[in-house]
């Protein structure tokens, strides 16, 4: 297949009859069935992926590519769960293996990007038993009381169930105490895969598909925002991985209130996984074409550099990809452990509007929301280093 012919050149050209019929779906925007999913999975090339994912992601956004200036806070490592694939937390056993950081140490982390331009923080850590509800309530009024514009975003449904289990309260009023303490929009962390046959296996002790979802939906009738993830490349297969989005598109579809869908690369280091391969460049940026031709109801989709590497956050940028995250911390610890390609997290804005531009892309600086600050596109690099 010539990847250098137009989309519907490409599907003009087509012999796989099934696959023309989705080509053809996508080239008229029209929404895919769960078995154009799983085949475009088993059937479809790279190039041909490819070629529509980023003809769909240059309909929506054209050029430009979105990065935030965040940080990072991981409160603990310590965790009542067990996930199989986890290489980050310490079960409360054997806590004097992690971390536990009091409120005091996480306002010191605040106060360190005093006038600096980040626009979010973002917490997520491990479930530790004696860090409750009221615990991070406090916290979440003191980062507001300190810099109330900085944008909140924290907790995943794994997180925010155990602890509205352990107050004995309703996810709703939970989540209305959180939102009104200061949280203001939820990451898309603890998904993995929804499927209940996979999260058997690798991770049946927390919130179950449904919980993670009532959490979301919850978020989204006060007026929140969320993103949304799944772990891919374990044991999972391609209707599995369907599944686990349809399940997103049709949340998006009641609610709205889902911004991006970040693809997590399972890594295979210090966890009882190991024995699984990690899935290959060339399946990474499958995932990243078919979910941007799935979930058409989605706005943006994500790439975690940190993750992926540079090179191959750069490559997603062909594959439907339109954002590459932020800046982040080198405190990022959760896949670092995990055997991540970068060990050390951090680029500076300089860093990774060099890494757009060299794609041929338009960097553009953008709040947790999605609201522009900043088009970098024209200026030097020593201009940026001075914003």
């Amino acid at each position: 297949m010539n990847a250098t012919l137009s989309p519907a050149a490409l599907v003009a050209a087509t012999s796989d009859e099934q696959l023309r019929s989705i080509g053809e779906k996508i080239l008229r925007k029209e929404r895919l069935s769960f078995d154009d999913g799983v085949a475009l999975f088993e059937k479809a090339s790279l190039a041909w992926l490819g070629a529509l994912a980023n003809w769909v992601r240059e309909e929506k956004h054209g050029d430009r590519t979105y990065f935030n200036r965040n940080f990072h806070i991981e409160p603990t490592n310590v965790c009542v769960f067990s996930c199989k694939f986890c290489s980050y937390s310490r079960l409360y056993a054997n806590r004097e293996e992690g971390w536990e950081l009091s409120i005091e140490q996480m306002m010191h982390i605040v106060k360190s990007y005093d006038g600096k331009p980040v626009t979010e923080v973002h917490i997520v850590g491990g479930v530790h038993p004696k860090m409750n509800m009221e615990f991070f309530l406090e916290l979440l009024r003191a980062i507001k009381a300190h810099r109330p514009e900085l944008h909140i975003k924290a907790f995943t449904p794994v997180e925010l169930d155990y602890m509205f289990r352990k107050a004995k309260l309703s996810v709703a009023e939970g989540m209305k105490q959180a939102h009104e303490a200061g949280l203001d929009s939820l990451p898309g962390g603890g998904a993995e895969i929804f499927h209940p046959d996979i999260r058997k296996q690798i991770c049946e002790d927390k919130v179950d598909a449904e919980g993670w979802l009532a959490i979301h939906r919850a978020a989204h009738r006060l007026g929140m925002h969320s993103n949304a993830t799944m772990l891919y490349g374990h044991i999972e297969s391609y209707s599995h991985r369907i599944d686990h989005m349809d399940r997103l598109r049709q949340l998006q579809d009641e609610t709205g209130g889902f911004n991006t869908f970040i693809p997590l690369k399972f890594r295979n280091k210090q966890n009882e996984m190991s024995d699984v391969p990690e899935s290959t460049v060339v399946e990474d940026m499958r995932m990243y074409a078919v979910a941007r031709l799935y979930l058409d109801n989605f706005p943006h989709i994500k790439a975690y550099w940190p993750m992926l590497g540079r090179k191959n956050a750069q490559l997603t940028l062909s594959f439907g990809v339109n954002d590459i995250d932020g800046t982040i911390d080198d405190s990022t610890k959760i896949y670092s452990m995990a055997g991540s390609e970068e060990q050390t997290p951090v680029m500076s804005t300089a860093q990774l509007v060099s890494l757009i531009r060299q794609v041929k892309r338009q960097p553009i600086e953008r709040g947790t929301l999605y609201n522009e600050i900043r088009d970098f596109s024209n200026l030097s690099i020593e201009e940026i280093e001075l914003n």
